[in-house]
């Protein structure tokens, strides 16, 4: 399965609960589109959140994001990383 790292933006003061929750909230039913969301990371000043994922497309992953209420501004296929 592919990564993919999305961007969301207008999230302003968004706080550790808040991004807890909408990353509860994808994980509730990520299975129906065959995507997991491995990971999440907020800067609430800018109001930017980043999300990591495996999924079968970029589509998928938008389709979670919209269900679980918050539409990603971009949705990034990540197919090389390093550690």
């Amino acid at each position: 399965m592919a990564q993919f790292m999305d961007i969301h933006r207008g999230m302003k003061g968004i706080t550790a609960d808040q991004l807890k929750q909408a990353h509860e909230a994808d994980l509730a039913i990520e299975k129906e589109e065959g995507v997991h969301f491995e990971r999440a990371w907020a800067d609430p000043e800018s109001g930017t959140v980043y999300c990591l994922s495996e999924a079968p497309s970029a589509e998928a992953v938008q389709r979670i994001h919209e269900r679980a209420g918050h539409k990603a501004d971009e949705v990034h296929a990540v197919p090389l990383s390093v550690r």
